[in-house]
């Protein structure tokens, strides 16, 4: 039998001038080789597919005051973009720890950062929850100088259609920071009650409409349409809120969609118990000076950072913290709309 060539498999193309489709966006998903078309969607005050702008970046190294031969840990991977500047930093002397649940994102963010030269040596990445970091330290044998938490959803997760974070795209109703365990979203509603659901709305993101929105999913329930993807998520939103003059309810729609999406992904991911977790054994693992800073994205985050920086200073386990949030410039927000909701605050390690 004759050798044969494999046939040249060419890349798949698009309709039209630009892609739409999350996975036929092949430029923007190598951002080292088109470098221009990274820029120009930037400019335009979007985020490329498959990547993350770090928000805050200035701020964050202004106030962690990072110095060659320190030890510090970045609670929240994500893509990566604190934790490269934060290595800069190092000077190639000290080391960083950085930690993420999502095994997806972890593992690319690992290998793009060892192509930039940040390898082993300086840089260890690991598979777990920042609610562990008394077990990470336990390891690691020392306190740490400096530690970042970004309690952000990263773009790249929220842009994948197949992890079902958007209502904007449609995909499967998931929500999980890390696919491979727990329950996702769509499997959460089929089994949660209606008083449970009201107050998961409630308590998560401040529905305003969260009875409505909670009838109108056990309805669908009740007539045999289980939610499993975001878009049917998003129509029953829509159906909910039809008691609402025409003028206000497109608007009105999209926040309850963001809020309701937030709601589910944090009880999916059981982020208030994790941060709860987190700053609670946070003081224990900082060395005496040592600095923390935590972005925030809505308010039920920032009521509990800043309780408990201010519980803790009290205490006489934090010398400072911050007395009021720090926000991202008007420049950036401009150039990256998702920076605008953030919050910043601080503490430094008694």
């Amino acid at each position: 039998m004759e050798n044969q060539e494999k046939p040249h498999k060419r890349r798949v193309r698009y309709s039209g001038t630009h892609p739409k489709n999350y996975k036929e966006k092949y430029k923007e998903h190598q951002p080292e080789k088109y470098a221009d078309t990274i820029e120009k969607i930037i400019q335009k005050g979007s985020t490329p597919a498959g990547m993350h702008i770090s928000i805050m970046v200035k701020e964050i190294l202004d106030f962690l005051q990072i110095k060659p031969g320190m030890i510090g840990l970045d609670a929240t991977l994500g893509y990566g973009g604190h934790t490269k500047e934060m290595l800069k930093c190092l000077e190639g002397q000290g080391h960083i720890y950085g930690l993420d649940v999502d095994p997806i994102e972890s593992e690319k963010t690992k290998q793009r950062l060892a192509r930039q030269g940040f390898g082993e040596d300086i840089l260890t990445v690991r598979l777990q929850n920042f609610a562990d970091i008394d077990l990470v330290a336990k390891e690691v044998g020392k306190k740490f100088d400096f530690i970042l938490a970004d309690l952000g959803v990263s773009s790249m997760q929220i842009d994948n259609p197949d992890r079902g974070f958007s209502y904007k795209v449609e995909g499967p109703l998931d929500l999980r920071m890390n696919p491979r365990k727990g329950i996702g979203a769509a499997e959460r509603l089929k089994n949660i009650d209606y008083e449970e659901l009201v107050g998961m709305l409630v308590e998560n993101s401040d529905e305003p409409y969260a009875e409505e929105i909670a009838e109108t999913v056990f309805d669908w329930k009740r007539k045999g349409k289980p939610i499993e993807t975001t878009t049917q998520l998003k129509n029953a939103i829509e159906e909910a809120l039809r008691c609402l003059p025409e003028k206000e309810r497109k608007e009105s729609v999209k926040k309850s969609c963001q809020r309701t999406f937030q709601a589910l992904r944090i009880d999916v991911n059981n982020e208030f118990e994790v941060l709860y977790a987190f700053l609670e054994k946070l003081p224990d693992v900082l060395a005496p000076a040592g600095r923390t800073a935590i972005l925030t994205f809505h308010s039920g985050e920032d009521r509990l950072v800043k309780k408990s920086f201010k519980e803790m200073q009290r205490a006489g386990l934090y010398a400072e913290v911050s007395k009021d949030v720090i926000r991202p410039s008007a420049e950036e927000c401009a150039r990256n709309p998702r920076a605008k909701s953030t919050k910043m605050r601080w503490a430094v390690r008694a």
